[in-house]
């Protein structure tokens, strides 16, 4: 009776050769895309834009805001300083299309916020837009 399996295929070589003849192909991929890295990171002679959030500090302005709240916590419309009182009659009216822009200052804490956020319900404010700046 004959066997239903054909005998294994061997091609004489060891399984030495045999695993070197399958790492040629991936060593010579690995140097083929090394040198194409290397040649195509030497064509970018233009200098990167510069990115947001890495200018210098003279180079910031003030934002465009409606209120500002400083580092000290005290709040600004425009460069006038105002108070808790005053504070309604000197920002623009509560308008559904446009919110009200605040910048605060990074060390404002979020009970400060909250305070001046209830305070600006109250008075009709529904749609409030905090600026901020980016992480470093």
């Amino acid at each position: 009776m004959s066997d239903l399996v054909p005998p294994p295929f061997t091609s004489g070589k060891t399984l030495m050769e045999r695993v070197e003849d399958a790492l040629l192909p991936l060593i010579n991929l690995v140097f083929l895309l090394l040198m194409f890295f290397i040649v195509a990171g030497q064509l970018a002679d233009a200098p990167l834009p510069p990115l947001p959030g890495t200018g210098e500090v003279e180079d910031r302005k003030a934002p465009e805001a409606d209120l500002i709240v400083t580092a000290e916590g005290n709040w600004q419309v425009g460069e006038t300083p105002v108070d808790r009182d005053s504070l309604i009659a000197q920002l623009p009216q509560p308008d559904a299309q446009q919110p009200l822009k605040i910048a605060a200052a990074e060390n404002t804490t979020m009970a400060d916020l909250e305070s001046l956020f209830r305070l600006l319900e109250r008075a009709g404010y529904r749609d409030i837009l905090l600026l901020t700046e980016p992480g470093q």
